[in-house]
C-alpha cells in the first residue's frame, strides 16, 4: 500500500506541475490533493496547523495571481476589458482548437479579437495580443514557482 500511496502522490504532483502550463489541468488543487492522499495512506500527524495554513495561503495566492498576472499583461499593453475576456476565452479553448500551439495562439487571438470588437485598429490590437502572451508566460512562471514551493514545503515538512 505504501508504494500505491507514493505513486498517487507523485502522480498528483506531476499533474499539478503540468497544470502550471496547461490551464485545463487543476494545478494547485492536484498538489493540494496529494497532501490528503499522503495523509490517508500514511498519516496526517506530520502536518500541523501551520502546514495547512501556509499551503492554503499559497493556493489562494496562486488563484489570485493566475488571473491578476494574465490581466496585468493585457492591461500593461493597453488592453481593454474586452481583450481580457477574449484572452481568457482563447486560453481556455485555444489548446483544444490547435493542440500544439493553441496555448499561445488562443490568448493572443482572443485579445486581438476583443480589441478589434471594441473598435481599435489592427496595430493596437496586435500590441495587446502580445501583452496577453507576456501575461500568460509570466503567469506560468509564477504558478510554476509557487507550485514547486508547495511541493518543496511538503518534502521539508516530512523530513524535518
Amino acid at each position: 500500500m505504501d508504494i500505491l500511496g507514493w505513486i498517487l502522490v507523485i502522480l498528483l504532483f506531476a499533474v499539478g506541475m503540468a497544470g502550471a502550463v496547461y490551464p485545463i489541468l487543476p494545478g494547485a488543487l492536484a498538489i493540494y490533493a496529494a497532501f490528503f492522499v499522503y495523509g490517508l495512506f500514511f498519516s496526517f500527524s506530520e502536518f500541523g496547523i501551520w502546514f495547512w495554513l501556509i499551503q492554503t495561503l499559497i493556493v489562494i495566492v496562486l488563484f489570485v495571481a493566475d488571473y491578476a498576472v494574465s490581466a496585468w499583461g493585457v492591461k500593461r499593453f493597453g488592453g481593454s476589458r474586452a481583450s481580457i475576456i477574449g484572452s481568457t476565452i482563447g486560453l481556455i479553448f485555444g489548446p483544444f482548437v490547435i493542440p500544439a500551439l493553441g496555448l499561445i495562439i488562443g490568448p493572443f487571438a482572443g485579445a486581438v479579437i476583443g480589441e478589434m470588437i471594441v473598435g481599435n485598429n489592427l496595430e493596437r490590437s496586435l500590441k495587446v495580443g502580445l501583452g496577453s502572451v507576456v501575461g500568460l508566460f509570466t503567469s506560468v512562471v509564477v504558478k510554476f514557482i509557487l507550485q514547486l514551493l508547495m511541493i518543496v514545503l511538503f518534502i521539508l515538512w516530512l523530513v524535518f
